[in-house]
Parts: C-alpha cells; sequence; structure tokens
C-alpha cells in the first residue's frame, strides 16, 4: 500500500496540469486514489481488526489496480457491424459482442467479424453484469463503479436498470461562458435528484451504471445494408438515452440518480461549439413525447403517478415550451393591469430559486443575471434545435449526431444564428419603442431588460468582434484560426468500457 500510494503521488507530481480539466484529474483522481491507499496503509498497520478476509480484500484491490486491461474495439472496421453514424450504435455494436469469441474473416467485400466456434479466435469479449457507459470528455472517480454497483446490488433494487451520477461541469473555469454554461448543467444535478424523488429519473448518457439484462429487455433485431443487427439502444434521436429511459419504464425498470458527484465532464469553451451541443439537447424531446404520453395513459394506478408523469412530460417539452414562451411575452403586450402584474409575481420566485440553486452549486447568487443572458442567447440555438424534432416527426428522416468539437481553437459561429441573434435584438428593441409610444410601460420595461441582456450576452460570450468576423465569408479569414461548426465531425467516438 505504501508503495501504491508513493507511486501515485508521483505520478500526479509529473502530470503536466495545463488546464482546469487536468487539474480535477490530478486531484479527484490520481491524489484520491493515493489517499485512500495510505489509509489503506494505516488501518493494516495499527487498526484492530485485521484479519486474513481483510488482507485478502487490500490485496485484491492492489491487483485490481495495477493489473487492469486496455483494449479498444472500432466497430466501422467490420463490414457486417453497423456503421450508422451515431453513439447508440457505437453502444448497441459492442454490446451485442459481450461473452462471446470472434474471429475475423475476409471476404469480398471487407473484413467481417464472424461467430468464432471452435475455430480460430482474434478477439474474446468478457460477459459482464454491468455496463460503464462514458462520454469522452468525461471523468470517473476511482469509487464511482464500486459505489453505484452497491445500490444495483442492494436487496429490493432488482429493478432497477440504470444508476447514475448526473455529470457536473468541470470546476475552476477560466473563460466567461464556458463557466456559466457548466453553471446550467451543474442545476441540472440538483434538477435530476428531484427527478428521482418522483421516481421519474431519465438516463443522462455522459455517464452510467447499467444492469446487463435491463439492455436484454429492450433488444430488437434490424436489417442493416443486409445484414442483422441488435439494438438495444434506439438510435431514432440523437438523445439516445432519454428515449432508452422511455423504454425502460415501460418495461417495469427503474432508474436512479446517485446522490453525490462522482463524474465531470467538459463544457463547450466557446459559443460554437456550445450550438452544436445545445441544438443536440434540444431536438428529440418532441419526438419522444408520445410514446411517454402513450405510456402514461396506459399504466393502472394513474393518480400515483400524476407527479412522475408532470416530471417526465416537462423533461421533454421544456425547451421547446419556455423558449417559444420566452418569445411569446416579448411580442405580446399584456396592457391590462392584473396580467402586468403578473410578470414579476412569476419572474421573482423562479429567480430566487435559479439564485438559490447556483449558490448551492457553488456559484455567486448574482451569476443568474449572467445564466439568464446566456439562457437568451441559446433561444435560436434552442429552437433549431425543436425545429429539427419537428422536421425529422414530418419526414421521418433521422438527424444526424453532431459530435460537439474536443479540439482546441475556436469554433466558427453559423452565419444563420449571429443573424438570428441580431435580428432578435433589434426586434425587442423595436418592439420596447413601440410600447413606449404606446404607453406600455410595463410590457416596454420587461423588453427593455432582455434587450440589455441580449446586448451583454453577445458581448460577454461570443464578442463583437467574433460576431463580425464570423459574419465574414470563410474565404476572408485567415485560414486555419477557427474551424467551422457545421461542418465538425458527425460520427461519435465516445467509447463504451464493460
Amino acid at each position: 500500500m505504501v508503495e501504491a500510494t508513493r507511486w501515485l503521488e508521483e505520478l500526479a507530481n509529473d502530470e503536466p496540469v495545463l488546464d482546469h480539466t487536468d487539474a480535477i484529474f490530478v486531484e479527484q483522481v490520481l491524489r484520491a486514489a493515493a489517499e485512500s491507499h495510505r489509509q489503506e496503509a494505516h488501518e493494516l498497520n495499527y487498526g484492530a481488526r485485521v484479519n486474513e478476509d481483510r488482507l485478502r480484500l487490500g490485496y485484491r484491490r492492489l491487483l485490481a489496480r495495477f493489473e487492469a486491461d486496455v483494449s479498444a474495439f472500432e466497430r466501422k472496421r467490420y463490414v457486417n457491424l453497423s456503421h450508422e453514424p451515431n453513439k447508440a450504435m457505437n453502444l448497441n455494436s459492442y454490446i451485442a459482442l459481450l461473452g462471446q469469441s470472434w474471429r475475423r474473416v475476409q471476404r469480398p467485400d471487407g473484413e467481417h467479424l464472424v461467430a468464432a466456434g471452435e475455430e480460430r479466435v482474434d478477439l474474446v469479449v468478457p460477459d459482464a453484469t454491468y455496463l460503464i457507459t462514458l462520454d469522452a470528455d468525461s471523468l470517473l472517480v476511482p469509487s464511482y463503479a464500486l459505489r453505484l454497483a452497491h445500490v444495483l446490488e442492494e436487496p429490493g433494487n432488482e429493478r432497477v436498470a440504470v444508476v447514475q451520477t448526473p455529470y457536473s461541469a468541470v470546476p475552476g473555469a477560466g473563460g466567461a461562458l464556458e463557466r456559466m454554461a457548466g453553471a446550467t448543467t451543474d442545476l441540472q444535478y440538483i434538477v435530476h435528484q428531484g427527478f428521482t424523488h418522483h421516481r421519474a429519473t431519465f438516463w443522462v448518457g455522459a455517464n452510467a451504471l447499467i444492469r446487463r439484462t435491463a439492455l436484454h429487455d429492450l433488444a430488437s433485431v434490424d436489417d442493416e445494408r443486409g445484414f442483422i443487427v441488435t439494438r438495444y439502444i434506439q438510435d431514432r434521436t440523437v438523445i439516445e438515452d432519454t428515449e432508452s429511459s422511455v423504454d425502460l419504464i415501460e418495461r417495469g425498470w427503474q432508474l436512479v440518480n446517485y446522490p453525490e458527484r462522482l463524474s465531470y465532464s467538459a463544457t463547450p469553451p466557446d459559443f460554437g461549439s456550445l450550438i452544436i451541443q445545445r441544438r443536440r439537447w434540444a431536438n428529440g424531446g418532441l419526438i419522444i413525447l408520445p410514446k411517454l404520453l402513450r405510456h402514461l395513459l396506459r399504466r393502472r394506478e394513474r393518480s400515483r403517478g400524476r407527479g412522475e408523469g408532470l416530471m417526465r412530460v416537462h423533461y421533454l417539452t421544456s425547451i421547446s415550451g419556455a423558449n417559444l414562451g420566452l418569445l411569446a411575452l416579448l411580442s405580446y403586450p399584456f396592457s391590462a393591469p392584473k396580467a402586468a402584474a403578473w410578470v414579476p409575481i412569476a419572474a421573482l420566485p423562479y429567480f430566487f430559486l435559479y439564485a438559490r440553486d447556483l449558490h448551492q452549486a457553488g456559484y455567486r447568487y448574482r451569476d443568474v443575471v449572467q445564466v439568464y443572458a446566456l439562457n437568451l442567447l441559446l433561444v435560436p440555438v434552442n429552437l433549431a434545435g425543436v425545429a429539427k424534432s419537428v422536421h425529422q416527426g414530418l419526414t421521418g428522416k433521422k438527424i444526424p449526431f453532431g459530435r460537439t468539437p474536443k479540439v482546441e481553437g475556436r469554433t466558427r459561429v453559423p452565419s444563420r444564428y449571429l443573424v438570428a441573434e441580431v435580428a432578435l435584438l433589434a426586434y425587442w428593441s423595436m418592439g420596447c419603442a413601440w410600447d413606449v409610444a404606446d404607453g406600455q410601460w410595463t410590457h416596454a420595461g420587461f423588453e427593455a431588460a432582455n434587450v440589455a441582456l441580449l446586448t451583454f450576452a453577445i458581448g460577454r460570450f461570443i464578442g463583437w468582434r467574433q460576431l463580425v468576423v464570423d459574419l465574414l465569408p470563410s474565404r476572408w479569414v485567415r485560414a486555419g484560426s477557427i474551424r467551422e461548426a457545421e461542418n465538425s465531425p458527425l460520427t461519435a467516438v465516445e467509447p463504451m468500457a464493460a
């Protein structure tokens, strides 16, 4: 144990810390593991209850720490596996291989992966009772699997399919946009704990521990390019984790959020990459909504599930409802005194609770102003995601998975979003002027506040200079200085560990 502690501390000291993500890896992974071994060494040396079982457990922990096998799997290398460009089929392809031996066969159309039987074995995929899904930009603390597996093993939790800790933003971000965008995801950590209280948990795909037998309950067989593929997780939308949550509860499974921060994920550092992430998050909820409503209407104990139903419907419709509702409030002048009075009555409790949750998540109370300003900036982005859902619902054509860029450099903001921001600012400004002329002072004040905050958000989170640069044709911009947000890779590369 002492040697393990020393080795991990040396590794932490030698690890280059270039940003806040590196810092949390060193502290939460390397140094936390070193401290765990240090405490165990002290207990073994000075503890009063050291017996053979305790020593055997300590040895197993050391063996597991230093004897881990690392392997990689690339599904598109094989012709007969799915080539769909989305994260769900990454997971499905690997899950279908679990517990079997495989061999590679070269055929005229390329390399195939077939069951080995008693013949030559090229790939052995171990079986697993539980699976961990993990995005490429996420970090797990060392005790993640142990704690969450304990939840699934507890008596009474036999029908819990997914246990997760909704990820937190990596703390210590230097940029204003990354910090405030991280605040919005940190608030979701609190919200999702409330979902679990009402038995309305949704699987959040950045990380989760999943019971494999639950996934087999979801299995369906489809034909893709003439090959049979098994789908455990539906890839109908780009938020496959959300639809899988509905599929699981339809089959009597439960999902649970663990009330402790055990995972961290990177937040997009610039507005161009944030657009890709948030547009994807806004896309799919309306497509899944009919499936959820059918389930809620079929369930027997409707009265006991009203809270759950309300929470689940809210989760799927909140992005479209909140953004369309805000546009309606800013577009329709509420001239009646009673109608005007409802604005502060509704807004003050909302901002008070929002600020309180921000403070509980480690932010300042006044950050609620910047978070609201960022949400205004994201209105066109969210509505674009909602529009994609409507388009898919009408045409039946799946939307490709838009991967959030995870490379250095600034992502260029598509000009149509910048035009939408400027148009929104101009429209609200003119509306404010018209309300002043008509004597609609309450609505004018409401619009003026939103105009001021949107102006602040553009300057703070995009930058007026960057806005002008991104509005210019690409050929006028120095090559290599920025990336095109619309041309970012669409193929998901987030791996799955079993």
